[in-house]
């Protein structure tokens, strides 16, 4: 997924963001409420997490904007302020999720997929799709009772194709998925990760419609022998 992170605090916003890094996530980093609008106005993301307390106002009137202008991009508060009248007006302001600081990057990390399934239609956290049994939790995916270790950049490129099963992924979306701003990107830096985690669960799993771009097959077809 590709992330907005709104923090100003530098040690909090470099853990959350190498956390979430790690685990294959695209991760650009507004440290002003000012950024964040920009980063809005010209990316999509499938998440924003948003602390309240910033350098050029309050998170949540930021917030507010993005909901009254529509944009459902799912929200989750991280904040230092743990009086129920904070969490309140957080989730009133249309906030998805809210954690107080300071946190365990485990169980935000935990909220995050939890966000993500309950918008992607999925909340179970173990999906089975074409033939995978995939936990988000746990990051795991089994083939026939077998483990797949995938990078996190594989991860990525699957987390992507999942977001909106049968559905066609652009190349766009899934490069999205791979990098924040500012990021080096080689022009067939998608086909290689492609085609790495095609090897891991089967070249068949993974349809290339040309000029459009690529789906997860749900009944994935077995080539004869």
């Amino acid at each position: 997924m590709r992330i907005l992170l709104v923090e100003d605090d530098r040690a909090i916003g470099e853990a959350v963001r190498d956390h979430i890094a790690a685990l294959g996530h695209a991760v650009d980093w507004a440290r002003r409420i000012s950024e964040a609008d920009e980063s809005v106005a010209v990316a999509h993301y499938a998440l924003i997490l948003l602390d309240l307390h910033l350098p050029d106002g309050n998170g949540l009137d930021f917030l507010r904007r993005l909901r009254k202008r529509s944009d459902a991009t799912p929200v989750i508060v991280l904040t230092a302020r743990d009086q129920y009248s904070d969490r309140i007006a957080g989730l009133n302001s249309g906030a998805d999720d809210y954690l107080v600081k300071p946190f365990d990057l485990g169980e935000l990390a935990a909220r995050i997929a939890a966000v993500a399934r309950r918008y992607n239609g999925n909340p179970d956290p173990v999906l089975t799709v074409a033939g995978l049994e995939i936990d988000h939790a746990a990051r795991r995916v089994h083939l026939e009772g077998q483990e797949i270790v995938l990078t996190a950049r594989e991860w990525a490129v699957l987390d992507a194709l999942l977001a909106r099963p049968g559905a066609i992924v652009s190349k766009d979306s899934i490069e999205d998925a791979l990098y924040a701003f500012g990021s080096e990107v080689e022009s067939n830096t998608v086909e290689v990760y492609l085609s790495r985690l095609r090897k891991k669960i089967g070249r068949e799993r993974i349809v290339t419609l040309r000029g459009l771009g690529y789906q997860l097959a749900d009944t994935p077809k077995r080539r004869s022998k």
